[in-house]
């Protein structure tokens, strides 16, 4: 892997920011206001696929317009979870830092760009990042390859120049099928999801600069 990588595309939750928990927990809270227990089981598989976790909803015949009010709501409860709890993961601009002396890096999310400008408002991580690609700016969101194949489209870079890191299935997923190698960096979060397809496994990401 040494010496042909020249640009990394970064996730962003559970990679540069610890929001995952958070994010099911609004998923939770806004569910169990429809008398619905979202269990973690279901919504590490939901998540696998790309899929929403109002799809539990949908399996209790909910009517649509109950689940779009229900997920504005939980839009509310994360956006308050952003504002109110510590989601910094140690050392990552310290380590952004030390890669972008080497790299062009940016940053592929599934999040609405709404709420990455929430996370990221005064952190200093945007600011070594050549771009930021969220929801909105591709047509077919994770395990599809369309974020990554977009990411390597700003940059102008070839697959094997590039590498991805990501901590869930469905990132590694979208990654292998645009045909780019993979970091896989643990979390606690992801932990029991299938990662067989990644190229290198790291425990923190400070452990990045050791294996590139």
């Amino acid at each position: 892997m040494k010496n042909l990588k020249k640009y990394i595309l970064f996730d962003n939750d559970g990679v540069l920011v610890e929001t995952e928990k958070w994010y099911f927990e609004a998923n939770r809270k806004s569910l169990s206001l429809l008398g619905l227990n979202l269990e973690m089981d279901f919504y590490q598989n939901i998540m696998i696929k790309g899929g929403s976790a109002f799809e539990l909803a949908e399996l209790h015949n909910i009517e649509k317009n109950i689940i779009e009010k229900h997920r504005g709501i939980r839009d509310n409860f994360y956006q308050e979870f952003l504002r109110t709890k510590d989601i910094t993961i140690p050392k990552v601009k310290d380590t952004l830092k030390n890669l972008s002396r080497r790299y062009k890096m940016a940053i592929v999310t599934t999040s609405r760009r709404v709420d990455f400008e929430l996370i990221h408002k005064n952190r200093g991580v945007v600011d070594f990042m050549d771009f930021v690609l969220c929801v909105e700016d591709y047509k077919r969101a994770k395990p599809h390859p369309d974020p990554y194949l977009k990411g390597l489209e700003m940059f102008n870079a070839k697959s094997f120049e590039t590498i991805v890191v990501e901590d869930s299935q469905r990132g590694l997923e979208s990654a292998k099928r645009a045909d780019i190698d993979c970091i896989v960096v643990k979390n606690e979060f992801t932990l029991n999801q299938d990662f067989r397809k990644a190229d290198i496994f790291i425990n923190s990401l400070d452990e990045l600069e050791n294996v590139l």
